[in-house]
């Protein structure tokens, strides 16, 4: 997931009257670019409450701050493989599925894909979906819908992947033909020494902050990431829109589900279960995947209130895989990752 900074703003009369009553207030800890503020504002004048919004750009962003102590955070975004870590750590708090009544909206399909938490026993899907690939083609007129892309030296300084190490491993791996969850360390050093010899010089950076910024500006025409975050920067460009293309590689990748968890500890567990049966109500996940042209693809009745198009299908990423908690091999990706690709940046 998730996923560049919107800024969210409390609308002042209602932030006077929250203040001045003393009213509770939940705090989120989510993706950027995952949560429009009409949602968020029709929940804090129906529920009279403040929400604290802060956001993340990778899940081992967001697993670092939970584990440094003292967040207060409520409700937690994490993919499914976090989701994973997080409950055999002891992080996450029971849900009390009596409370969330529309917990009947999700997607029987989504739950069949999960093997962390197949009962929602500590979390709640919100969304399915998958990064990929933009080409500005009125700069990059000819290429493949491929991972190859990124071994392009002609296109060397223009180009940018997100600085997720799951997410960039896995692209590498599926171009080698390999699982996104592979534990096989002979296939892990293939996918670094792929980036590093192949890939990474041809990049300005590994960025999952400002990719859609960079994008939208001219700087970069190939960027790695999420559709949403660089349609979001070009909305006012209707020539750069004309000649954007999103694709995901033909050779597959990672997909995700990013998932509703209260946190341990929370002192608004109350408070976190009606948020999260909020987004669940078929029209307001219908305003959250319109606002970002998302596909409907946690909850059913939504899909009968969407009225935009969407940016891609879920039939667009059938051929991706679900990334999965890797257990102890995943200090065989850190090590990759921090001691290798992305040493002394």
């Amino acid at each position: 997931m998730k996923r560049s900074v919107i800024y969210r703003a409390v609308p002042v009369a209602l932030l006077f009257v929250i203040t001045a009553c003393g009213g509770p207030r939940l705090k989120i800890y989510n993706w950027t670019y995952y949560t429009p503020d009409t949602v968020i504002n029709k929940y804090e004048r129906e529920y009279k409450v403040r929400v604290e919004y802060d956001q993340f750009a990778s899940n081992e962003e967001l697993y670092a701050k939970l584990k440094s102590g003292g967040s207060g955070y409520d409700i937690v975004f994490p993919s499914g493989d976090y989701v994973s870590i997080m409950i055999q750590q002891g992080m996450l708090e029971k849900i009390d599925k009596s409370k969330i009544p529309n917990l009947k909206n999700v997607d029987p399909q989504i739950l069949q894909k999960i093997n962390y938490d197949p009962n929602m026993d500590y979390s709640v899907p919100y969304f399915y979906g998958a990064a990929g690939v933009v080409v500005n083609t009125a700069k990059v007129p000819d290429f493949e819908r491929s991972w190859s892309i990124f071994n392009r030296p002609d296109l060397r300084n223009r180009m940018t992947m997100l600085d997720d190490m799951r997410e960039v491993m896995g692209g590498a791996l599926a171009f080698l033909g390999y699982s996104i969850n592979t534990k096989n360390p002979v296939q892990i050093a293939a996918a670094r020494d792929l980036i590093n010899n192949s890939w990474k010089p041809n990049l300005v950076k590994f960025d999952a902050e400002s990719f859609g910024k960079g994008y939208a500006n001219g700087d970069f025409w190939v960027v790695h990431g999420y559709a949403e975050v660089v349609f979001e920067e070009i909305e006012g460009n209707p020539l750069l829109l004309q000649d954007t293309v999103f694709f995901f590689p033909a050779e597959g990748g990672a997909s995700f589900i990013d998932n509703m968890c209260i946190l341990k500890g929370s002192k608004n567990v109350e408070l976190a279960h009606t948020f999260i049966d909020f987004i669940h109500r078929p029209e307001i996940y219908a305003e959250f995947v319109d606002t970002f042209s998302f596909p409907s693809t946690a909850n059913i009745p939504a899909r009968q209130y969407t009225t935009g198009d969407s940016l891609y299908n879920v039939e667009d990423i059938t051929s991706t895989e679900l990334l999965d908690d890797i257990g102890q091999a995943l200090d065989l990706y850190n090590d990759v990752w921090f001691n290798s690709i992305r040493i002394g940046e």
